[in-house]
């Protein structure tokens, strides 16, 4: 590793050998009594107003020694380090802080003037409560901890930060309580993210992959959340919480399923109307993945299922379609998915218009035309409604409900109770950080249910969940 000399031209060179871009600029001058500086800096990502200001004004009339304790005494900017490694230097340089060299010195100073870029902290658009906080993350690291500071004012709260990515060196900090979250869940995280070694990591969920312990798993093990309340929230419950930079998604082991059920507008509300949202969450799931498969089931093999007025009136419904049940309900959905991709990607005032030509032109122009029934469309309707009612698992409803049709086609209502079953054992024996999927259901605990799809009071929950094994069990005296 080669350091800075005391020739100020040769160590210029070398630093700039190791930063050829274009952007990387230089920025000679003198001072006072003859003492050549020389600054590099990144143009892009430093304010040249304040390295002016607070570096180059103040040492341009300086009128000390060529050393490096004075030097950084006369430069005004709060963040001043000395630093003799030019591979450091660099990586200071590519952050945005001006590294500063001097004739006669063999180590350089660097100031930390880099340009913040960040966006006003405003509500999440993916989790929005009528109440409560609706401060969201954004993707400054920096202003993430702030906000995570500010809920919690003690010393226990530590944030350790590592460099992840060999281009991008960007910043991931470790979140937990000392004394709360399980040192052993803690030291598990930092390993795992010290063993990644990938070229750059552009947002949190690139780090999904190595936190879980079977990355090609159907359900995620590691947790998401927008808001800072939520976070805070989880890491008081005893677990770790993982802040990237550049990222305003924020990451939280364990994870439980039940999670998602969750929201923070349940603790605002009475604890009776909590319970009810919550399952009424999980019945709009239930409905989202199984009654298109059901729908199915029943007219290929078991029609009996249906009410004799019902039946009628499918009957009459389907009667001039071209397809059979499984593909006439297949086709609908795939059709349901492509106009969902298309209103997202798309910009906002052509999504509606997009959404509303789908859903009505289409919709009733092909039940018209005689290609689909009016009850595929209805169900297919219900379905969607319910894939939406919680946005955490949008991605694996939506797969799960596309299994559950076509096993539904092929081999009837025994399929979907064989795939059930088959569902339910892989839920079961999935565990990440030493935490069951499924808990407090499976294994069954009876004090966190205080707490799951059921909601008590707050003088109920008076101890931490019993999953989580905190070493600080009481939460409320």
């Amino acid at each position: 590793m080669k350091n800075v000399t005391a020739a100020l031209g040769r160590s210029r060179e070398a630093l700039k050998k190791l930063l050829p871009a274009e952007d990387i600029l230089t920025f000679d001058f003198r001072s006072e009594n003859g003492i050549s500086f020389s600054c590099i800096f990144a143009d892009p990502i430093t304010d040249k107003q304040l390295l002016g200001e607070e570096v180059i004004r103040p040492l341009s009339r300086y009128k000390g020694e060529a050393k490096a304790e004075e030097v950084a005494s006369k430069v005004t900017s709060p963040e001043i380090k000395r630093e003799k490694s030019l591979e450091k230097l660099a990586a200071e340089v590519l952050a945005g802080n001006p590294v500063l060299l001097f004739e006669g010195m063999d180590e350089a100073v660097v100031a930390g003037t880099k340009k913040v870029f960040t966006r006003a902290i405003a509500e999440p658009s993916t989790d929005v409560a009528v109440k409560g906080p609706r401060e969201g993350f954004i993707e400054d690291l920096k202003t993430n901890t702030s906000l995570i500071r500010r809920r919690f004012k003690t010393g226990e709260l530590q944030i350790d930060t590592v460099e992840i990515g060999r281009r991008s060196k960007t910043c991931v900090s470790v979140c937990y309580l000392e004394g709360t979250s399980v040192q052993k869940t803690v030291e598990e995280v930092k390993k795992k993210l010290s063993e990644i070694d990938i070229d750059a990591v552009p947002d949190s969920s690139y780090l999904t992959h190595f936190l879980s312990s079977r990355p090609y798993s159907l359900v995620k093990q590691v947790g998401t959340t927008e808001k800072p309340d939520i976070f805070c929230a989880k890491i008081a419950e005893g677990r770790v919480g993982i802040l990237v930079d550049g990222s305003p998604i924020a990451l939280t082991v364990p994870y439980l399923l039940v999670e998602d059920f969750q929201s923070s507008e349940d603790y605002f509300v009475p604890p009776y109307r909590a319970t009810f949202t919550r399952l009424l969450r999980l019945f709009a799931v239930v409905v989202a993945i199984y009654l298109p498969a059901f729908y199915v089931a029943a007219q290929l093999f078991k029609l009996q299922l249906f009410p004799v007025k019902l039946l009628l009136t499918i009957a009459g419904s389907i009667r001039d379609i071209p397809f059979s049940p499984s593909l006439e309900m297949l086709l609908v959905l795939l059709v349901l998915e492509v106009l969902n991709e298309a209103s997202i990607r798309m910009p906002k005032y052509v999504g509606m218009a997009l959404s509303v030509v789908g859903a009505l032109v289409l919709g009733e122009t092909a039940v018209s035309a005689g290609f689909v029934s009016t009850p595929a469309i209805i169900i297919i309707a219900f379905s969607g409604i319910g894939l939406y009612a919680v946005p955490n698992l949008i991605e694996q409803t939506s797969v799960l409900r596309l299994a559950m049709l076509l096993v539904a086609g092929s081999v009837g209502p025994y399929g979907i109770i064989l795939a059930t079953a088959f569902l339910l054992y892989y839920l079961v024996s999935t565990e990440n950080f030493s935490a069951p999927l499924l808990a407090p259901f499976a294994p069954l605990t009876g004090r966190d249910l205080r707490d799951s799809v059921l909601k008590y009071n707050l003088g109920s929950l008076e101890t931490r969940p019993r999953t989580l094994k905190s070493p600080n069990r009481r939460r409320l005296s």
